[in-house]
């Protein structure tokens, strides 16, 4: 027989957070009314963090399948909100960025994951959160490196 899996592990707590997180932002941003779904404002948040970023490396990122994103970045740019362009270094890759007029959503998403922060650190108060915040960082750069991938920018503490 097996042994049972610890449900409090490394893995399985980061994938609740992560869950969690992700259905109260998205559980925010239909309450408050914010013009795109929440798997828009993911798209529109990761682009702000990554910049110019190809389509199929912003999927990545997200964790999302190209389709689905393909369809968040069909209605974005249809709403103004990013354009694509052909990648100079390879005309089959596509740039995704955002344009002026997506600030004011984004806006509205950063405002949402200021509260739910400011609700987080209620318990825990500021300095244990940077603290978290910390070493969530060291083991994403640790991880990065295993996988040899270059840190992302802002990585850094």
């Amino acid at each position: 027989m097996s042994q049972p899996s610890d449900p409090d592990s490394l893995g399985f707590l980061i994938s609740d957070v992560a869950r969690l997180v992700r259905a109260e932002i998205e559980r925010r941003i239909a309450a408050a009314g914010v013009a795109v779904t929440p798997g828009e404002g993911r798209a529109l948040a990761n682009i702000a963090r990554c910049g110019v970023v190809r389509q199929n490396v912003l999927a990545e990122r997200m964790g999302v399948e190209a389709m689905t994103l393909s369809g968040y970045l069909d209605r974005l740019e249809g709403r103004g909100l990013v354009t694509r362009t052909a990648d100079p270094a390879d005309r089959r890759a596509k740039l995704v960025e955002l344009t002026p007029e997506a600030e004011e959503v984004l806006a509205e998403v950063r405002s949402i994951g200021a509260a739910i922060r400011e609700d987080l650190t209620r318990n825990m108060g500021s300095e244990r959160w940077n603290e978290l915040i910390g070493m969530l960082k060291l083991l994403r750069e640790d991880l990065s490196a295993m996988k040899g991938e270059a840190p992302r920018p802002g990585d850094h503490t």
